[in-house]
């Protein structure tokens, strides 16, 4: 085979290092920009455990891409190494509760992340156990390997039901653990989420609340330019990550977007065959990234948050004006055909608005009050954040 042609032969003139421009990627400490804050409020939270004692409980709220997710892998990875200067043993699973959803998955998910079978001589198998033996063989791995366990659970809104923050967090008040201690950082996009917790389970977690802000375009600005490794010398025009950084800034105040938008930028301009990444390929980004960001937050969504979008995408389409703004009753109609054509029952109005106003703080769509007029008072009216038939066909891929 040798002197054969092979498609992987070609050095990457555009791209250096790629894996900077993924949003896996956990980057050092001096890549986090305009995080100090957020990150100085954590640690205060977690600082107990450095000495071996249990942590605050902590619930982040904020906006996709305001590096909720990045700033507590972070922390926790920061005191896990300080800890160990005490000799003190820190454990840290990352769970993401979109892909374990149940409250069986994500405790073998925690279970299976902080076990190592060789040295704790316990087994956690991807099936054949009950949720509670689950959690017997998580309290024994604490207990065995760690003086304090850290738990983040991303996406914690995802999770069927609420008990595993019952469990977790009374774990060492009930006897549970015996060696070791536990903290949870929860992370939602949704501001309300703490809400919808039944009592005993807000008593028990007795838990922080921080909320992450989005980035502003010098934040974003300054982000993207701490990652220009990952591009080879000299291959990004000027005028690349101001455009990028505005178009984030605009939009949304999202690290992930601007990111995104950048790599897609290189891999456009590579696929191109270009020696350069320039304006031209971020407009052609932006748009990949648009039809991907959408699919991706609307596949987040519950079903009926979904027939709610198609709703308002469908009464857009209708409008004859130029820049329709939809109150909530027609949506309400609208969804309610919807409902009988999918064989759904529809929600009530009152979560009809709720689901509405989750929609808006995560920017897929936006509201405002307005006046009917005089002594009439006020009605929500209703705008998609991007075209009606992006939206459309995001709902259709997922």
């Amino acid at each position: 085979m040798s002197g054969r042609e092979s498609f992987f032969n070609d050095q990457n003139r555009i791209f250096a290092n790629k894996d900077l421009l993924r949003i896996s990627h956990l980057v050092e400490g001096d890549r986090i920009i305009g995080r100090e804050e957020e990150l100085n409020n954590l640690a205060q939270a977690l600082k107990d455990a450095v000495h071996g004692q249990t942590p605050n409980h902590v619930l982040i709220y904020g906006k996709t891409g305001t590096g909720k997710s990045l700033c507590s892998k972070y922390i926790t990875e920061d005191l896990r190494m300080s800890a160990s200067e005490n000799d003190v043993m820190v454990g840290a699973a990352y769970i993401d509760c979109l892909q374990h959803g149940t409250e069986t998955q994500a405790i073998r998910a925690i279970a299976r992340s902080l076990n190592d079978e060789s040295e704790t001589g316990i087994s956690i198998p991807s099936t054949g156990l009950s949720t509670g033996e689950y959690y017997r063989r998580l309290w024994n791995v604490l207990d065995a390997r760690y003086d304090v366990g850290i738990v983040i659970l991303d996406e914690i809104d995802k999770i069927d039901n609420d008990n595993i923050l019952l469990q977790l967090s009374r774990a060492v008040e009930a006897g549970k653990l015996e060696d070791s201690t536990l903290g949870i950082i929860g992370i939602s996009n949704k501001i309300r989420y703490k809400d919808e917790l039944n009592e005993r389970v807000k008593s028990s977690l007795g838990e922080q609340d921080f909320v992450f802000p989005p980035y502003d375009a010098n934040q974003l600005r300054a982000i993207l330019k701490s990652r220009m490794d990952a591009f080879q010398d000299g291959v990004v025009e000027e005028a690349v990550i101001p455009r990028v950084a505005a178009l984030a800034a605009k939009e949304h105040g999202d690290a992930r977007k601007a990111i995104d938008i950048l790599r897609y930028a290189g891999e456009i301009a590579d696929e191109e065959g270009a020696e350069t990444v320039t304006d031209e390929h971020v407009t052609k980004a932006h748009t990949r990234e648009e039809k991907n960001r959408l699919a991706e937050l609307i596949s987040k969504q519950p079903p009926h948050s979904k027939l709610l979008l198609q709703a308002l995408a469908f009464q857009i389409q209708r409008a004859e004006t130029e820049e329709p703004a939809i109150p909530t009753s027609d949506i309400y109609s609208t969804y309610e055909v919807l409902c009988q054509q999918d064989g759904t029952d529809p929600l009530r109005i009152r979560r009809v608005r709720e689901l509405l106003s989750e929609l808006s703080f995560l920017s897929i769509i936006e509201q405002t009050r307005k006046g009917r007029g005089q002594g009439k008072g006020a009605h929500t009216i209703h705008e998609l954040v991007d075209e009606p038939e992006l939206v459309l066909e995001a709902c259709k891929s997922v």
